[in-house]
């Protein structure tokens, strides 16, 4: 996976609160047993902390830290910065991505609304509630914004035994950025019903949105920056597809069940298994048509 080195990043796409001291009462769920928990639940790549029932029990419009960005305004200038680090990789995906959307709702004569990322150490507080990092990233639907800990990659590797590599690291995010896409074309709150199991919307939204991560990844080298007129990924290899797909199998619900209980329980899938989680990212990259994501017929 390689930048335009000469491309500017757009880092007011991400908000860096990373070490900031975080206001507001104690989260539900932390880390250590509770959240190891969480992740055998299967509650990584959610729709946000109240949906978990991680919510700390404020007010949910409690405000995050400051978010001065001022990590990423620094470091995170071009496409050369994107090459050489992780977090100005991110930016440079999460400009990628919104690129992609905001052409393509364009193309089909809607108004795509951008969503800010924001990278936090431990603990953040949204307007759905407090999460700490165990819960994964995740996207609120209440704020629009996308919350990530980096040190999720790491986790990512060791506690579920993905290859890894910059590419899962893209997928992780153009998935939470399908279910903002999800949100802002009224289809998110299908997973509300509280249902759980292989039916369910709520895997079926989860699917959804590894599809849509897909149809970005086949657009991503030929949308063009808005800065530059060229794309800002210059190049996506075999490779990086492999591990996007083994990243989503990965943090499929049977595979989760089945490393940290032993045991395989369909009818509490809330992401839907790892051949899924692969199959509907595949098909959205295969045919790069959001218009074949539709996991609810």
């Amino acid at each position: 996976m390689q930048f335009d080195d000469n491309a500017n990043l757009d880092t007011s796409e991400v908000k860096d609160v990373r070490g900031g001291r975080v206001p507001g009462g104690r989260a539900t769920i932390g880390g250590g047993v509770a959240g190891l928990i969480a992740l055998v639940l299967g509650l990584l790549f959610g729709v946000g902390p109240d949906q978990l029932g991680l919510s700390s029990g404020d007010d949910p419009q409690v405000a995050p830290a400051p978010s001065s960005a001022a990590q990423v305004q620094q470091a995170c200038r071009t496409g050369q910065d994107a090459n050489r680090r992780e977090d100005c990789r991110l930016v440079a995906v999460v400009n990628s991505t919104q690129d992609f959307w905001r052409q393509e709702f364009a193309r089909r004569g809607g108004t795509y609304s951008p969503a800010s990322t924001v990278f936090f150490t431990g603990r953040v507080n949204t307007a759905c509630g407090a999460a700490t990092a165990a819960v994964g990233p995740f996207y609120c639907p209440a704020d629009r914004q996308v919350y990530l800990d980096l040190g999720f990659f790491d986790d990512l590797r060791s506690k579920f035994g993905a290859t890894g590599g910059p590419f899962a690291q893209a997928y992780v995010v153009a998935h939470e950025y399908g279910h903002h896409v999800q949100n802002l074309l009224g289809t998110l709150q299908r997973a509300q019903d509280g249902r759980q199991g292989a039916d369910s919307n709520a895997v079926k939204v989860e699917l959804q949105a590894d599809c849509y991560a897909g149809v970005w990844a086949h657009h991503a080298t030929r949308t063009p920056d808005e800065s530059t007129g060229r794309p800002l990924i210059t190049l996506l290899t075999d490779q990086d597809i492999r591990d996007g797909l083994d990243a989503a199998a990965a943090v499929g619900d049977d595979r989760i069940q089945e490393k940290f209980q032993g045991r395989v329980t369909p009818e509490s899938w809330t992401h839907g298994s790892a051949e899924q989680r692969q199959q509907w990212f595949y098909e959205g990259y295969r045919t790069g048509d959001m218009a074949r994501c539709n996991t609810f017929r």
